[in-house]
């Protein structure tokens, strides 16, 4: 497989697909660890692979850190997923999305907030690192 912008922008169009049937069936108002939870189980019913609360390591001159960060997700080694349930949003959520991005060194991530009424339109925002603008287009 190729890693192009095509293949990344599919994947991301699985994602959020699975995000919004997650949305759609338990609507706003519930706790983040539900949302988590329930989207797990959705990714597996899709077949989408994924790692949960993944422990990001920090090199620090050589020597791993313990910063004790966790991302909620990681797609196929490749999308980083963070999600919140929230009625507001703040500039430190992606500040931390954008933090694992680096750290991971991945090309792309997502930031879901399921407090909203609509997911796709209110609570989607996706966030690319110059790794995705170096891609092929396909």
């Amino acid at each position: 497989m190729k890693l192009t912008k095509a293949f990344l922008d599919e994947l991301t169009y699985e994602i959020n697909g699975a995000a919004i049937e997650v949305h759609r069936s338990l609507g706003p108002g519930l706790l983040e660890k539900v949302y988590k939870s329930c989207l797990a189980r959705e990714f597996e019913l899709r077949s989408i692979n994924y790692q949960q609360e993944l422990l990001i390591p920090v090199d620090y001159k050589g020597i791993q850190v313990n910063a004790d960060l966790r991302c909620d997700f990681i797609i196929e080694d490749l999308i980083c997923l963070e999600l919140k349930a929230v009625k507001e949003h703040q500039p430190i959520f992606e500040a931390q999305l954008m933090t694992y991005l680096k750290l991971l060194n991945l090309p792309k991530g997502i930031l879901y907030n399921f407090f909203v009424v609509n997911l796709f339109t209110q609570g989607t925002k996706t966030f690319v690192t110059k790794l995705f603008q170096n891609l092929p287009p396909h």
